[in-house]
């Protein structure tokens, strides 16, 4: 799965950042645990530029 984290607008830090969490929550709920975990950065063209934080994550479903 993958999720782009986007900068705020004031401040530091990702304004999406826990959509990550929930994200992993809702693995974790359907047995699944956190296998992978990337990320890599891009620099932004748009009109506020910024940067853009790409993060995969590869999840395995957990033997019964």
């Amino acid at each position: 799965m993958q999720i782009v984290l986007r900068e705020k607008f004031v401040g530091k830090g990702s304004k999406n950042f826990k959509e990550i969490e929930d994200l992993c929550n809702q693995q974790f709920a359907e047995g699944y645990r956190l296998h992978t975990f990337a990320q890599s950065t891009a620099g932004s063209t748009g009109f506020f530029g910024g940067d853009r934080t790409v993060c995969n994550l590869v999840f395995e479903r957990i033997a019964d």
